[in-house]
């Protein structure tokens, strides 16, 4: 299915955005390894968690809605299974380290084309050195058999939140030290929720990078989690907000979580209008009513340290970094070349067509705006959701209307995206 976005007057209002997808994904399977029945508020409902709900129901775990929340009870975790990943590589690479501590637990897991492209030898070669059997090369599909496993000090580089997850989730069967070290810290959600589940999981600034670390205390109790609004879907109506002249957008009850929010300090940077209200702590993450404002922008200057921070909003960044008037750096870049597609190049190829010069530097994207954009595309989105989203939120400002070649792709993240956009003033159909 094509849509396309046709330049729309000022957008108004507030942005209904579904839950965080990697606190949802977490959710599910921390609810499904704990003792008791677990609540979650606030959860999204996509393509991607529904693969992990899945998932978990074939391992034992009981699944059920009550009314807008989800239950989850938590039971012994059973195998050999197959389990069918979607096109969700945290689904994959999360179970795999949740399965790697449970002795007697055999998973299969695969994927759909895309899925089955993405490394993961990341994960599963920690996961080996901690006991785990692996059978597989790179590339889904691999099996795993659940072990009494050892300890580990991993050094996790480039940082990833995903790799760290699974090993965490994987030394929650043994009490052996389980430690993690990064150059630069990713994204904590999963130390934030277990310890929401009364696991002991501690965050230190080491000479030698961020060091996270299991305690003593992993057993898993059922609780309540609620679960904020997702910055990287907030991204795309916020990032309209900032180029379509005239507009403000609300998004309420937006994680905030300082590593999640680097896309919005540099909105801000560029001369966006950004404000935050009414913090609070929700589950123990920080979640706020964010708004934004349509400026003129400036360029920005991405360094590789701030990435991690905005890495899934680096196609919504991009689109705001073609109306900002002069040369745009964004550094670091190298694993977009490894995500649903190579987000990378796709990024280059929609600006191009879209009449915006930038030009990929090694791992460096270099975006030369002038503050107008003509559009006029059809954009080969390679089945990204954040592809799409990003060039229709493009064509919302642009002076001529901009095409996606497929859409069907973006409920695995943020389904209601158009009716969404619409409901502020785009014209997307």
């Amino acid at each position: 299915m094509k849509l396309s976005a046709r330049p729309a007057g000022p957008l108004q209002g507030e942005a209904e955005v579904p839950g965080d997808k990697s606190c949802s994904h977490r959710a599910l399977i921390l609810g499904a390894m704990a003792e008791g029945e677990t609540r979650i508020s606030g959860l999204l409902e996509s393509d991607d968690v529904a693969a992990t709900a899945r998932a978990i129901e074939s391992l034992g775990a009981e699944v059920r809605r009550d009314g807008k929340d989800w239950l989850v009870r938590g039971r012994p975790w059973e195998g050999p299974v197959a389990i069918d990943c979607g096109n969700s590589g945290t689904t994959a690479r999360l179970l795999m380290g949740a399965v790697a501590g449970m002795p007697g637990v055999h998973a299969m897991l695969s994927g759909d084309a895309s899925l089955a492209a993405r490394p993961m030898q990341r994960v599963t070669l920690p996961l080996a050195r901690m006991g785990a059997g692996i059978q597989g090369g790179d590339h889904l599909p691999i099996t795993v058999e659940g072990a009494l496993l050892g300890g580990i000090e991993h050094r996790n580089v480039p940082a990833s939140a995903q790799v760290k997850s699974a090993i965490l989730l994987a030394g929650l069967g043994t009490s052996a030290p389980v430690t993690v070290i990064e150059p630069v810290p990713s994204r904590d959600h999963t130390e934030i929720m277990l310890h929401q589940f009364g696991c002991q999981a501690s965050v230190d600034d080491g000479p030698n990078g961020w060091v996270t670390s299991l305690g003593a205390q992993r057993t898993l109790a059922a609780c309540h989690l609620h679960i904020g609004a997702d910055p990287s879907s907030a991204a795309f109506p916020l990032v309209a907000a900032a180029i379509v002249s005239g507009s403000t957008i609300m998004v309420r009850g937006m994680l905030v979580n300082p590593l999640r929010t680097g896309l919005y300090e540099v909105l801000e940077r560029m001369g966006a209008g950004v404000e935050l209200s009414g913090e609070r702590i929700q589950s123990g993450e920080i979640v706020a009513d964010v708004q934004v404002r349509a400026a003129p922008l400036a360029p920005c200057h991405v360094s590789v340290q701030q990435v991690p921070a905005m890495i899934d909003e680096i196609p919504a960044l991009a689109v705001a970094c073609a109306f900002a008037d002069g040369e745009s750096i964004i550094e670091g870049l190298g694993e977009l070349r490894l995500k649903e597609s190579d987000r990378f190049g796709a990024i280059v190829a929609g600006l191009a067509a879209c009449g915006v010069s930038a030009v990929a530097d090694g791992d460096a994207l270099r975006i030369f705006g002038g503050g107008k954009v003509r559009g006029g595309a059809s954009i080969a989105t390679q089945g990204d959701h954040r592809i799409a989203m990003a060039f229709l939120t493009l064509g919302s400002a642009a002076e001529q209307p901009v095409e996606v070649d497929e859409a069907e792709m973006i409920g695995t993240s943020f389904p209601g995206f158009v009716e969404v956009m619409q409901s502020l003033g785009a014209d997307i159909g």
